[in-house]
This record gives structure tokens, sequence and C-alpha cells, in this order.
């Protein structure tokens, strides 16, 4: 790919967007650095000798004026109920494709709903290209390729350490609507740490609480599996405590609670240290089971969750710039193969003893 291909990177002074940025320019590509606060996009513009542009997303027409010249869009500004869909609208409207770091259900539902449109405008949509869901929408599709016919897919990763601010604020989002799960096809809500289990990560077996993954949506397109539940490792005393919550989950979907437990987390929260994420790991566990009871599962370790959104990021905006993705809507599994996870550094699966073969 020519690094100078042009392309616009919303929410360049965020955790996440910053981390991207810098690596951007490390391999030698000038994005355009954009989002709504004048003093960061220019300070950071300046920093990496890039170009800054600076916009709200409120007026769709304004923002597709704002893309002017620019192929593709990284959006990392969350929360992305917030953001993506007046992004996804203002890139349909200017032919530009659009990418983004989601892992919010209802997001990704959403621009799959846009795909008619985005074939009709040769845009790509491909949202949630970071840690959530790369690596486990493509074990859920290696997992499926393994076992076709498969009717359940669990998925489980252990915590991936302190959140962005961003993440925090989208946690704080999704917890008044509880737990979702798949069953059927159909995404359902359920109540807050519905379901445990006893989890076989490669180093050991850790108890895991049902959440709101992002996969909940998007393994249904990569795979066609109509039941889905993604568990995340917990402590048991911190899943008793968000059992012991349920009441009280509905108080902090109302609009002042919001407001000021986001305002706090400005304040109090810093994001992960630069060490954890180059030191850390991440551990997921997949498993997918037929009507005749045969199941196949596997093990896959991951770097840290915000360096793995780094180059997973990159890697797919290279492929979106070289014209290796399809116009329309596509996880990442879907546009780039089951495999595409394994093009990654650090990636490691392993297929658990037992796990039958496709036939």
């Amino acid at each position: 790919m020519s690094v100078s291909a042009p392309w616009l990177l919303y929410g360049a002074y965020g955790y996440t967007g910053r981390r991207i940025a810098e690596e951007a320019v490390r391999r030698g590509m000038r994005p355009v650095l954009a989002g709504r606060s004048a003093a960061k996009v220019e300070a950071l513009a300046a920093r990496l000798e890039c170009p800054g542009r600076v916009f709200p997303l409120g007026d769709p027409e304004a923002t597709a004026r704002q893309l002017a010249g620019a192929r593709a869009v990284l959006n990392c500004a969350g929360p992305f109920s917030a953001t993506a869909e007046p992004m996804i609208e203002a890139c349909l409207r200017a032919g530009v494709h659009y990418l983004d770091i989601t892992g919010e259900i209802d997001v990704i539902e959403a621009a799959a709903g846009r795909h008619q449109q985005a074939l009709a405008a040769g845009v790509t949509l491909l949202p949630a290209v970071g840690f959530d869901v790369v690596p486990s929408d493509c074990l859920a599709a290696l997992l499926a390729q393994r076992l076709p016919g498969a009717t359940h897919l669990e998925l489980a990763f252990e915590s991936f350490g302190r959140p962005s601010r961003g993440t925090a604020r989208t946690m704080l989002e999704a917890m008044p609507r509880g737990g979702r799960v798949r069953i059927d096809g159909r995404i359902v809500s359920v109540p807050a740490a519905w379901k445990t289990m006893e989890v076989p990560f490669r180093h050991g077996r850790r108890r895991a609480v049902t959440v709101p993954w992002g996969d909940v949506a998007s393994a249904w397109y990569s795979t066609g599996i109509p039941n889905v539940e993604v568990y995340v490792a917990f402590p048991r005393s911190q899943i008793r405590m968000l059992r012991l919550m349920r009441p009280v989950l509905p108080l902090l979907g109302l609009g002042w609670v919001q407001r000021l437990a986001k305002r706090c987390v400005g304040w109090v929260v810093r994001g992960p240290s630069d060490e954890s994420q180059r030191m850390g790991r991440v551990s997921f566990w997949g498993r997918v089971r037929d009507a005749q009871g045969r199941s196949a599962s596997a093990t896959l370790e991951t770097p840290a969750g915000y360096a793995l959104t780094v180059t997973a990021a990159l890697a797919v905006l290279e492929r979106v710039l070289e014209h290796a993705a399809p116009a329309g809507f596509a996880t990442p599994s879907g546009a780039f193969g089951p495999e595409f996870v394994l093009s990654l550094p650090g990636i490691d699966l392993r297929w658990e003893e037992g796990s039958v073969s496709a036939s």
C-alpha cells in the first residue's frame, strides 16, 4: 500500500486514537487527524506533523464536506452510539469507506442495516476492527468452519485490564440495559450476569459471566450460528456484586446519572499503562456445538487489548485502502477470511484435543 493514501482518523486525540496515530506515523503514513476539540487536534497534529481538521458530527452534509480527499475514515471517537451513525451517513454521502473500533452491539447492527445503501455507494462499512471484535470474530468463524452446521457458539475472554475513558463511558451506557445474548437468531435482553460457566482457558479454568459483547451481533453475520453467548472472566465476588446490583442498574440510564458518571470517568480513569500494553496478553476460548452433540473448541492468545486494537485497525485499514475489502457491511472475518487474525503479530491459536474436523 502507498503510505500516502489519504485517510482520516476521527477521535485522534483519545487514548486509542492517539496510539493509532503514533503507530501510523511511525509506519510512514500521514493521516488527517480530526476531532471536535481544536486545541487537542492542533497539538497532536503539530507533534506528529500531520494535517488536522476540527469538526463536530451534527450535520451529515457538513461532515461529508470535511471528508473531502479521504478514501477512508477510521472512527475512534467513542461512545460510538453517538458518533457512528452520523459518520456513517457522511461517509455514504461522500463515497468514503467507514471503519471504527466499536464493541457496541447496536452500532454493529445499525451498520449491518446500511448494507444495501453501502453497496449502492460502493462504500465498505467495517465496524469493530479492534480488540472487539477481530480476535473473537475470527475465532468464531474458524470454529464454524471446523464444525459446519453448528447451532450454538460460546466465546469467552479474560479481562483486558484497566479501560480507557472511552471504553469506560461505553460500559456505563450499556449497564442499564443488563445483558444480551442471541437466541434462535434474535438478540435478546437478559439480566446482568445472566449465566456463569467455568471456562477452560489455556492457562487454567476461570469463572466467567455473560456480557453484552459485540460478537452477539457480529458472530451471526460471520457464522450464521443462531445461538451466541459471550463471557468474560471475573472473580466470584464481582459476579455476586453484579447480580446484587440488578435492581438499581436501570437508574444508571437516567440522563443526569449518566452525565455525572461520565464526568467522574473523566476525572478518575487514566487508561492502562504503556507497559501493560507492551507486555500484556489476553486469552480467548471458544466452542461450537451442533444438534448431534458434536463440538469443537479452541483457545487463542493475543497481545493486550489496546495494543491489539492498534495493529488490527491499521491492518484492516491497509487492506481497505488496497481495495481488498468488499463494498457493503462486513465483519472482519467476513471481509478477509477467518484466518485474518492469524496474520497479526503475537497471535497463537490452538485446537483443543477432541475437536472435530470438518467433514
